[in-house]
């Protein structure tokens, strides 16, 4: 069970590439074929982790705690990287995210 854990953790984690890589795919006119290749990538990566711990773990708990990795670890990325917007509000919304993410692990057996 630990390991489909670990499997659903790195799932979440190649997540981030493939938004990073389409946004970093399409420069004004120009296609990056190398970011979309990259994206692909990580798409094949992730799902593939993510099949891995579906083998242990409840789907709904390893969909959910996936695309919560995703999207707060690619919220971060947005923040750092590409100068998103970082309120208070859009946090305390993440927050949430993160919340359910620990109350789903807390509660799978």
């Amino acid at each position: 069970m630990k390991l489909a854990w670990i499997f659903l953790l790195f799932a979440g984690i190649a997540e981030w590439g493939w938004p990073v890589g389409l946004k970093l795919g399409w420069s004004g006119a120009d296609v990056l074929w190398q970011w979309i290749a990259f994206a692909i990538g990580c798409m094949a990566v992730s799902g593939w982790l993510l099949l891995l711990a579906q083998r242990r773990l409840p789907m709904g708990t390893a969909y959910a705690v996936w695309t919560g990795i995703g999207a707060v670890g690619t919220f971060l990325i947005g923040i750092a990287v590409f100068g998103d917007s970082a309120t208070v509000a859009r946090f305390a919304c993440v927050g949430l995210i993160v919340a359910g993410i620990i109350g789903l692990k807390a509660a799978t057996k």
